[in-house]
């Protein structure tokens, strides 16, 4: 199967440049400024796109998920949309969570604490983990010189050991690195400017 991995288009969904495959994941901020015409918008450049699958999750820009649940989700028409859920594609299984640590006034933030608490519910035996934040240390360098991962997310992804593991929100550390047998992928596509990365994976 291969598996096509973007993240924070920001509403810049026709500016990135998507290989074709079979799976699409999109590991957040689909919106420019979390609003539900956004989510409309975003729906409709899914439905262009010829990957026979799509897996959507949220990012700290897209509010209406967490202010307006049920409105936004249901305009989630052309991808399964997972938030602390999983789903099973073609033998693979996936589990996606939008959430990040704190920063300013943000959608779907928390503690590390609570973070740890939403970590704990993301199973073993998946093959692809999607959060929106990267682990602390893992594709987290900020260009103002800091870490900005999760502390207590790279400890649970250790435990439960998934194939691969994509995630977003630091544009400026997109890229990949592999380290115990999961793939951590930082697929910022940076509103735009950047494309999709494939990745190839079989269901075992």
């Amino acid at each position: 199967m291969r598996i096509v991995c973007v993240s924070d288009t920001h509403g810049y969904h026709r500016r990135t440049a998507v290989p074709d495959g079979d799976i699409l994941v999109h590991a957040g901020d689909v919106t420019s400024h979390g609003t539900l015409e956004d989510v409309e918008f975003f729906n409709e450049w899914l439905g262009t796109l010829p990957h026979a699958h799509k897996v959507v999750i949220c990012g700290n820009h897209d509010f209406c998920f967490q202010e307006s649940p049920s409105d936004a989700r249901a305009r989630i028409t052309n991808a399964t949309y997972l938030e602390d859920s999983g789903c099973e594609i073609a033998g693979l299984k996936f589990y996606g969570s939008p959430w990040t640590p704190l920063f300013f006034d943000w959608a779907f933030m928390l503690s590390e604490v609570e973070l740890a608490a939403k970590w704990a519910l993301i199973p073993s035996g998946l093959d692809v983990l999607i959060t929106h934040g990267p682990p602390h240390g893992v594709l987290d360098w900020t260009n103002r010189g800091e870490h900005a991962g999760s502390l207590t997310l790279l400890p649970r992804v250790s435990e439960v050991k998934p194939r691969l593991h994509v995630f977003g929100h630091i544009h400026e550390a997109a890229g990949r690195a592999d380290i115990d047998g999961t793939i951590f992928l930082n697929a910022s596509t940076q509103m735009g400017k950047g494309s999709g990365v494939e990745i190839v994976m079989s269901a075992e």
